[in-house]
């Protein structure tokens, strides 16, 4: 069998230096090939050409069905490039999102290679599909907060291949982040978490451009902020922050989706009033008392708790960028890792809402216009 593989290799290489077309050394090769097949099926058993040739045509076959698997691979991949990427369109900017380009203001296609084969399953799905991908590359999200839940926030927008990610979170790495932190290295301890999240997306995908806030989000900030982004995601672990994070969003009409968690129990959302939705005060309207949500620090929580909670917020994030499917919007999913338990509590819009009630809609006083 190898001699006749070496045999078709000559033939093919012999006939390229003959100037001859790929489709005419492959006809040459197939006629070699088929007389092989032929002369297995033909020809009686213990014959001296069978016994030169791997005494059975099974080999062959299979060598065959492999071929043609590589190529209907490759026509297929052909065909996804084909649907992402039409041959007239262009964009002008210097190179790929967060790369360096060499000329700037030159026109560049939408996506690389590189691009369109890492993601190739996106644009495979019927609901993202090239359109769809085009959309995250020019989304723009902010991310509040680059801990438990922002650390698998921060690495599947990233991996996803949303264009510009903003993080903001004024914490370093410590030590007793990396059970649950898991975009942070041990390396990063004492690295504020901004720049180490930055480092580690960047290095899975240097086609995405990271904005690192190393600050505390406040009120004097936030609207500034938040103006210059698509969609928010709120994965920070204190009400004050959630608040703030809530009315901006609601003056500026962004969406929001908002998770929480707590020793087992994880949850999330889609705050979005500008499109129907209630906004994260017409669910809770009031902050807990003193005790009864206490931190992570003080009542613990369970390591992979904040990475499913935050993988699904990225799923929200994808879906609302990208139109696919119904995004949690009004819904409240809340899950319990003890016993393997979820459910979803339908949410509604509170017309005495003080952050997107009618009140604040007609122009009147509201807790909205404070940002």
């Amino acid at each position: 069998m190898g001699l006749v593989l070496a045999i078709l290799a000559l033939i093919w290489a012999a006939g390229g230096l003959a100037g001859l077309t790929r489709q005419r050394r492959a006809v040459l090769t197939a006629g070699v090939y088929g007389m092989v097949v032929a002369g297995h099926l033909l020809l009686p058993d213990g014959h001296a050409l069978r016994a030169a040739t791997g005494e059975s045509a099974a080999p062959w076959l299979l060598l065959a069905g492999a071929l043609g698997l590589v190529l209907a691979y490759r026509q297929g991949l052909q065909a996804l490039r084909r649907r992402a990427r039409p041959a007239k369109e262009t964009i002008q900017g210097d190179g790929p999102v967060g790369g360096q380009g060499d000329d700037q203001g030159a026109a560049q296609p939408l996506f690389t290679e590189t691009e369109l084969n890492r993601y190739a399953r996106h644009i495979t799905l019927r609901e993202v599909g090239g359109p769809g991908q085009k959309a995250l590359k020019s989304a723009r999200v902010l991310v509040i907060g680059a801990g438990g839940l922002g650390a698998p926030v921060l690495q599947y927008l990233a991996a996803a291949g949303v264009g510009t990610i903003g993080v903001i979170d004024d914490d370093v790495v410590e030590n007793t982040n990396l059970q649950r932190q898991v975009i942070h290295p041990d390396s990063a301890i004492g690295t504020p978490k901004v720049f180490s999240a930055q480092t580690q997306m960047q290095a899975q995908n240097p086609f995405v451009r990271c904005l690192p806030y190393h600050r505390r989000l406040t009120p004097e900030i936030a609207k500034t902020l938040m103006a210059d982004f698509d969609l928010v995601l709120d994965g920070s672990d204190n009400f004050e922050t959630r608040y703030l994070v809530n009315r901006t969003a609601v003056a500026l009409g962004v969406p929001l989706v908002s998770g929480a968690l707590s020793q087992w129990e994880g949850q999330l959302g889609v705050f979005d009033p500008a499109r129907g939705g209630p906004c994260y005060r017409c669910v809770f309207d009031h902050a807990p008392a003193a005790g009864l949500a206490p931190s992570c620090a003080e009542a613990g929580v369970i390591g992979p708790l904040p990475g499913v909670i935050g993988t699904m917020m990225a799923v929200e994030a994808i879906k609302l960028l990208t139109g696919a499917g119904a995004a949690l919007r009004g819904q409240l999913y809340i899950y319990d890792a003890l016993y393997g338990e979820s459910r979803t509590i339908t949410m509604a819009p509170r017309d005495d809402c003080p952050i997107c009630g009618p009140s604040c809609e007609s122009g009147l006083s509201c807790e909205k216009d404070i940002t």
